[in-house]
Formats: structure tokens, sequence, C-alpha cells
């Protein structure tokens, strides 16, 4: 991972970076397209007034076994000592994948499938989001950040060119999705020749002792972890609340808010990720963002009509998309062991899969009682623990 000999830079080269972000907004195309459309559309497909159904167990299973496989192959990436042939052979299975699933019409055998495909995807995630840690220094963490916020950007724009480009029938969207992903993953693969950098040993400034990092590494996920119960709640729900508050309000216009929100983001993570490299401090941003997410939903939570309501998604959105941007690249700074940082970030990955097993059923139950305010008041909260909690570190 670091090679031996001296270190040649203190700072890695502005092509890896990019190459880097190209390659998790190639990850992003891989499940954003499938996930969201493709695969609930083959399932209605076949199954009819039974797409419910199968789609909840899809769901359930492929979240279980993307845990599970986000662990297992980082913690084999960090035990081969190397993380390219893993997302070399994870590209070509999960790609592969993908061509087979178009074809599977029996519920047993798609989820079966879905299974597969995700231990294959997560093959190749996971030592890609540990390969920023073995070659991206410190000053640098902020930036990256920055770049990565690119990815959710990339896999919804994927879904609108695979499904509105006029030549892609049904047929052909999965391997033009595959194609993408390759375009995207390869380069880094074929010309990304990192600079070697020193190990990272602090959290920004004096060195931190070992107990100190582990304890900002239990706040991180904690603090992930409530903005991510956010994140899921309102992932499916969304054009739900602005129907019951404006019944006539259209697919497009959510899709474009929905989109509006993801531009912006990344224009404002890449500042504030420059910011926190430039002054040293990379906790302040997250915090601010969690913040920003809570008084986001704050302001959901007591809307009335629908100006008010975007106002606030807008809000919170922006927040959480950055958060969760800078977050990702954040995190490397106190998982600072290469011999256990594939499988360490796999454990932080359980703060995206959890919450999507858990809290659309949960809503489900809330919902129908005390209504969307109340939800989104409890969300509000929990936003705003993990901006304390980071906040507490900044003290």
């Amino acid at each position: 991972m670091h090679p031996s000999g001296d270190y040649a830079a203190e700072r890695q080269s502005t092509l890896f970076l990019i190459l880097y972000a190209l390659a998790v907004a190639g990850g992003a195309i891989a499940y954003v397209p499938f996930l969201t459309i493709l695969l609930p559309a083959h399932v209605t497909g076949f199954a009819g007034e039974g797409s419910l159904s199968v789609l909840a167990h899809i769901a359930f299973a492929g979240a279980v076994s993307a845990s599970i496989a986000n662990i297992l192959f980082g913690w084999l990436s960090d035990m081969a000592g190397t993380r390219r042939p893993w997302i070399i052979g994870g590209l070509i299975l999960a790609s592969a994948m993908l061509l087979t699933v178009r074809h599977i019409t029996d519920p047993a055998l798609l989820i079966t499938a879905i299974i597969l495909w995700q231990f294959a995807l997560n093959m190749m995630l996971a030592p890609l989001a540990a390969w920023a840690g073995d070659t991206v220094p410190d000053a640098q963490k902020g930036l990256l950040g920055g770049l990565l916020a690119f990815a959710p950007a990339m896999g919804a724009l994927a879904g609108y060119i695979v499904t509105a480009a006029p030549l892609l029938t049904p047929d052909y969207r999965l391997p033009a999705v595959a194609a993408l992903t390759i375009l995207c993953v390869s380069p880094v693969l074929l010309l990304g020749i990192p600079r070697a950098i020193a190990p990272a040993s602090t959290l920004s400034g004096p060195r931190h002792p070992l107990s100190s990092l582990k304890n900002m590494a239990s706040r991180m996920w904690l603090a992930r972890f409530l903005v991510q119960i956010a994140e899921a709640s309102l992932f499916a729900f969304l054009l739900v609340w602005f129907r019951k508050l404006d019944p006539a309000f259209p697919d497009e216009r959510v899709a474009a808010i929905f989109s509006a929100v993801l531009a912006s983001a990344v224009l404002l993570a890449l500042w504030l990720g420059h910011w926190s490299d430039r002054h040293r401090k990379p906790i302040q941003p997250l915090a601010l963002c969690a913040g920003m997410s809570a008084l986001g939903l704050g302001i959901m939570a007591s809307a009335s009509d629908i100006a008010l309501a975007i106002v606030g998604y807008v809000i919170f959105g922006l927040g959480g998309s950055i958060f969760l941007a800078l977050h990702s690249s954040q995190t490397l700074r106190v998982l600072l062991d290469p011999t256990r940082r594939g499988r360490d970030l796999g454990i932080f990955n359980l703060t995206n899969t959890v919450p999507s097993l858990v809290m659309p059923w949960l809503t489900l139950a809330l919902v129908p009682v005390y209504g969307f305010g109340v939800l989104f008041l409890l969300l509000a909260l929990l936003a705003l623990a993990a901006a304390i909690l980071l906040a507490i570190e900044i003290g």
C-alpha cells in the first residue's frame, strides 16, 4: 500500500485525485440507476401487483449482503496488502451480474442474483474506499471530500441518461450502466499511479493519542449514523410528503429539486473541503452541515405549504449531501492502521445500510398515526445530536 523507501511527496497528485473521484462516481453509477429505476421497472414488469413485496425482500436481502460483503472484502484487501486486484475483480463480476439480472423473472432467483451482485459490487467498492486512506494525505482530505460529492450527482445523471436516451431500449439499459461504470472506474486502474505519502498520524495540528482517535472514530460513526437515519427516512417518502401538501405536485418537479440540490452540493462541498484543508479544521464543516440538516428538518416539520416545504428540504438536502461527502474523506483521518483500514471502513459502511433496513418501516408505522411533522421533528433532533457530537470535538 505504501511503497518502501523515502516518501516522494507530502501531497497527492491532482491527476490521481481526479481519477479516483471519477472511479467513486463510477461506483455510484453501478448501483444508483439500477436500484432506483431499472430494478423496480424490471420487477414491476413480471411481478405485477406483487412487485412491492418482491422489492421489499430484495431491498432487505441486498442491504444485509452489502453490509457483510463490504466488511469482508475490505478485510480481505487489508490481508492481501493491496487494493487494485480486488477492485478489478469486483468491477468485472459486478458488471457481468448486471447483464444476467435482466433475464431473471423468478423472484427467488432474482433475490439470489441481487445478493451475488452486492457481493461483487462491494468487492470493488470496499477496497476502492480504503485506497483513498492509503494514498491521500490529511492535507488534501477536504478536497477529496469535495470531489466525492460528484458521485451521487453522477449516479443520478446516469439514471437519467439510460432512461431518456432514445436509442437505449429497455434491453440495453443495464448493459449501458455496466459500460458507464467500466468507463469511469478503469482510468484510475490503468493510469492512476499515486505518489507515495507518509502515513497520516494526526487529526489536525498536534499528534493525538490513540485513545483520542478511537473516541473520535466512535463520534464520527454515530454522527453519520444519525444523519443517515434522516436520509433513509426521506428517500422513499419525499414525493408522498410533497403530494400531501400539494396533491398536484408533479414528479418532474421533485426530480428537478433533487437534481438542483445535488449540483449545488458539489460546488459547496468543494469550497468547504478546500477551506477545511487550508485552515486545518476538518471537523467544523461536518458540525456545520449536520446543524444545517437539523435546521432544514425543523422547517419541514413546521411547513404548512409547499413553498416552505421546498425551502426546508433544500436546506436539509444541501446540509446532508455535503456532510456525507466530506465525512467519507475525513473518516480516513481516524482510521490510521492500514492493516485494518478496509475492515474498519466496512464497519463505517453500516451507517449507510442499517438505517435503510429500519427507517422505511418505522416511517410507515409513525406517519399514519402522528403525521410527517412529528417524524421530521424527531429527525431534526437526531441531526442536531450529530452536530453536537462533532462540536464537542471542536471545543
